[in-house]
């Protein structure tokens, strides 16, 4: 298996990206294609002392930012580094796509370079948030449509579904519509009308609306919105967390006893910490495309890279869009644009 990644997206490229690209190799055992000006890929491989074993080097020039019109990067910005790896999976090069550089742009080239999968209205991102228990849940749409219609929230519902079946393994899961609450009377016309649609989806296991503060104690495995009140809702959770770990830092850190408390207390942190830490799990799958394209935080390092590959490479081996693309035809949707 091969998966390209483009060298020079997100804020510590192309060092963390080569380092993680080195972790790959070693431990999942694929090929690595890194894209970007091969000359400073090479010096930095040289200084970081990574073995170009499993990793080929692909010519590209420039970097796509995110000042560039996501569209650039289908034309004019086609030879950077991001472009090239949008071309190189959409010819058939590698298996699956991994950039943590503009997500507009990764939106839009993986649509239009990589297209969708017949059927499919719109792409959708899908974070994984931590849950209580150690578990995690999925956000779909996570931001990529800021606007939708019933029948986009139910292909997201199908995609999501499979999609944490086969990668996280859990069977059955559960799928909730966020809304600002569980009554039947509550929410938009939005909310209504795909309810109906989900509640008729045999493929899926629909538990009706969720409420916001459901999801992270563990009450849905996907949670299913459009892109605005996603991307809101999963703003709101970091910032939460954040606010939860600086507070228990500044609580355990007051005074000589409390620091002696954070002592015995000590692994119980380390395993919160981890649990909220998106290094863990590395990057969001755009679903919908037809063929693998990932999304990395835009300040990953060396280990959230591997955890991108690490993912990819089990969407890949779950034949997760073949899976897709049986379950999208089966709700008998007409294409369009």
């Amino acid at each position: 298996m091969k998966i390209v990644i483009d060298g020079f997206g997100g804020d510590n490229a192309p060092d963390e990206v080569l380092k993680g690209a080195a972790l790959a190799v070693k431990e999942l055992g694929i090929q690595v294609a890194v894209t970007g000006e091969v000359a400073v890929l090479e010096e930095r491989m040289k200084a970081l002392n990574i073995s170009a074993d499993g990793i080929e080097l692909v010519p590209a020039q420039g970097v796509i930012t995110t000042e560039d019109s996501p569209k650039s990067v289908i034309k004019e910005n086609s030879g950077t580094s991001m472009g090239v790896a949008l071309y190189y999976l959409a010819e058939g090069k590698a298996d699956a796509f991994i950039s943590a550089g503009s997500t507009a742009a990764i939106v839009v080239g993986g649509t239009m370079v990589e297209k969708r999968i017949k059927g499919v209205k719109r792409t959708a991102l899908v974070p994984l948030m931590p849950c209580y228990g150690g578990g995690r849940y999925s956000v779909i749409d996570g931001g990529a449509n800021l606007e939708c219609r019933p029948e986009m929230l139910q292909q997201f519902a199908v995609l999501g579904s499979i999609f944490m079946e086969k990668t996280m393994g859990i069977e059955k899961p559960r799928v909730g519509l966020l809304n600002i609450g569980t009554e039947e009377e509550k929410g938009r016309e939005l909310e209504h009308e795909a309810c109906r649609l989900l509640r008729n989806t045999p493929s899926i296991n629909f538990i009706g609306y969720v409420e916001g503060r459901d999801a992270p104690v563990g009450g849905v495995d996907v949670l299913v919105t459009d892109g605005f009140t996603g991307n809101v809702f999963l703003k709101a959770c970091e910032g939460m967390g954040i606010l939860m770990k600086k507070s228990l830092k500044d609580m355990f850190f007051a005074n000589l006893k409390t620091k002696m408390g954070a002592l015995m207390v000590k692994k119980q942190l380390g395993s919160i910490s981890k649990q909220l830490d998106y290094k863990t799990i590395g990057g969001s799958p755009l679903l919908g495309t037809a063929k693998p394209v990932f999304k990395a935080h835009g300040s990953s390092d060396a280990v959230a890279f591997l955890g991108a590959f690490r993912q990819a490479k089990m969407f890949v081996e779950k034949n997760a869009i073949d899976e897709m693309t049986r379950a999208i035809a089966a709700l008998g949707v007409k294409d369009e644009d």
